[in-house]
């Protein structure tokens, strides 16, 4: 099952250096997205590095040599939460807003919320002692974290996609954007519903 997990956590760590690198430099010139002025600017930053150590430290908390050591596991668990989720979901609420595009701000807000949610039903499941349902609910919010990376797969997908049809344009990737932003994290959760069913399926059957 480990195995499974690193290769998560290998595109997982490629994909954060790939966002988090235009930014090293604290350079507002070199913002990948439009912003209009220093507070924008740093809103967006502090969203971006706080999502890449979601992003990063999420699939560790899967891997079952570290779940079976629980102060690791609490440890790297409360990183993730408010070092990534926390932050990163507040942040986005400006981002989403100052964006312009109603289909952004309804996706990414929207996301960002689920992403709360879900971790706020992880934690509780937790502190319950009910470890089934909090992996469940641990798998739905990385799910919405994967989003930073689902989203920038199917942008080029869709411009591809396009090409037959002498659709695909520079105009075209300001379209895709918010449309990818949002069937993200919609095609997250449902691969994760389906992996969080097979698993109880799995568990049901091994049951004695």
């Amino acid at each position: 099952m480990a195995r499974t997990k690193w290769p998560l956590f290998a595109v997982a760590v490629i994909f954060a250096l790939v966002l988090t690198y235009p930014y090293l430099g604290l350079d507002i010139a070199n913002s990948r997205i439009a912003v209009r002025g220093g507070l924008q600017y740093f809103v967006l930053v502090a969203h971006i590095f706080t999502a890449a150590v979601a992003l990063v430290v999420g699939p560790l908390q899967f891997v079952p040599w570290i779940r079976a050591r629980r102060r690791i596991h609490r440890t790297l668990g409360r990183i993730y939460l408010l070092a990534g989720v926390l932050p990163s979901a507040i942040a986005v609420v400006p981002v989403a807003i100052w964006s312009g595009s109603p289909l952004t701000e309804a996706g990414l807000i929207t996301a960002a919320v689920l992403w709360l949610v879900t971790a706020g039903l992880a934690y509780r499941a937790a502190r319950r002692r009910d470890f089934a349902s909090h992996r469940a609910w641990m798998m739905r919010n990385y799910a919405l974290t994967f989003l930073a990376v689902t989203s920038r797969i199917l942008i080029p997908v869709f411009l591809v996609a396009q090409i037959p049809f002498g659709g695909a344009n520079p105009a075209s990737v300001s379209t895709m954007i918010p449309i990818g932003q949002t069937l993200g994290w919609i095609v997250n959760l449902i691969v994760a519903e389906l992996l969080i069913r097979r698993t109880r399926q799995h568990r049901d059957v091994v049951a004695p």
